[in-house]
């Protein structure tokens, strides 16, 4: 074979046509591919709720898992740290922080708890107010999530979400260490 002559121009091969012709089409979705991997599928999904739960819930200042300790603290005032950690599903760093943002903001305070060591969590009352105004806002997000749901098949979803993270539990679960 001859090596290329310099200044004429060479005749384009199959494969670097066909390449060319696909880099001049428009671009597909990249992560196309990646929609079919179900961790992806629930990261994206957790994205478009705290979105939603945002949305919904802008002027309360409260994030979905604030809310979801202050839902704890309403169903059992006086729960410890620890516990509340347990029943959040969170590390006790993760929890120490929540309890400190809801603190400083006046919607949570502690006492100390049956183990002197351990803090007793309780709403305030303008905690309780707040979390009593969000309701419907809640409501709302958590509607719009599975709205693109036919109704009888969000029971469904729901069940099968709760069996998934059942059969998983203690993959990727915070210590079970509760004081």
């Amino acid at each position: 074979m001859h090596a290329p002559r310099k200044g004429k121009a060479q005749p384009i091969r199959a494969p670097e046509a066909r390449a060319l012709r696909r880099a001049a089409e428009p671009p597909a979705d990249p992560g196309a591919a990646l929609m079919e991997r179900p961790g992806v599928l629930v990261r994206r999904l957790h994205q478009v709720h705290s979105a939603m739960f945002q949305e919904e819930t802008a002027g309360f200042g409260v994030t979905p898992v604030q809310f979801s300790l202050m839902t704890l603290l309403t169903e059992r005032p006086g729960l410890e740290q620890g516990a509340a950690a347990a029943g959040l599903r969170l590390d006790r760093f993760t929890t120490a922080d929540v309890v400190r943002r809801l603190e400083a903001a006046g919607l949570l305070r502690t006492r100390p708890g049956q183990d002197r060591r351990a803090k007793a969590l309780f709403l305030t009352r303008k905690g309780a107010q707040v979390f009593a105004s969000m309701g419907e806002a809640v409501s709302r997000a958590h509607d719009r999530l599975v709205e693109p749901l036919p109704p009888a098949r969000r029971g469904t979803f729901l069940r099968m979400l709760r069996q998934l993270v059942d059969q998983h539990g203690a993959v990727g679960a915070p210590s079970p260490k509760v004081r």
